[in-house]
């Protein structure tokens, strides 16, 4: 896979609605852009604290443990529904708390888009440093994308004065993809 193709997949999978991108766009909506973007370094860490591991080690244990993918992915969802009950009841005036740095950074290493780019879009790597070149485009990538969800939050945030509501309707959302990635895994 050419570094264009990688870049376009990854993109294309990063712009997807998911736990993180559902995250920020609620920070946006409640905590408004400027205090929102102290997120975006954890979501890159937590993408990178599970996509260089798994490239680097996980395909061939992963192979010959597939009950263990199963398990992640059962813990994904689990984590994707505590975050919806979360989110559904935060006071309405509580986003900081609901969305906090910690919280994005768990969920982007639960989330399965970290494992797609690690096991499937990203070239089976010879070196560590064959990493790098993708991996700092793919980290440009989640800055420019997690900027435009902040963005767009703060923006309907702004126009409705519902910031509380949206936050419901993510945590309604959030416990359908944890039904689909649990759903998946069994």
């Amino acid at each position: 896979m050419t570094l264009t193709i990688f870049a376009l997949a990854a993109l294309a999978l990063l712009v997807s609605p998911g736990p993180t991108n559902t995250l920020l766009f609620v920070s946006g909506a409640g905590a408004g852009v400027r205090a929102s973007l102290r997120l975006i370094p954890a979501e890159i860490a937590g993408y990178l604290t599970v996509i260089v591991p798994l490239a680097l080690f996980g395909r061939p244990y992963l192979a010959a443990h597939p009950k263990l993918e199963q398990a992640v992915a059962v813990a994904a969802s689990l984590w994707v529904l505590y975050l919806a009950f979360s989110l559904w009841r935060a006071p309405r005036d509580e986003t900081a708390r609901a969305v906090s740095v910690r919280r994005v950074l768990f969920t982007t290493m639960m989330n399965p888009k970290a494992l797609v780019i690690a096991l499937v879009l990203l070239p089976p790597p010879s070196a560590a440093a064959d990493l790098v070149p993708p991996l700092s485009i793919f980290a440009v990538m989640v800055l420019f994308v997690a900027s435009g969800w902040i963005a767009g939050g703060a923006g309907i945030g702004r126009a409705t004065g519902k910031a509380h509501l949206l936050r419901r309707v993510a945590a309604g959302y959030l416990v359908f993809v944890a039904a689909m990635v649990f759903a998946k895994s069994v």
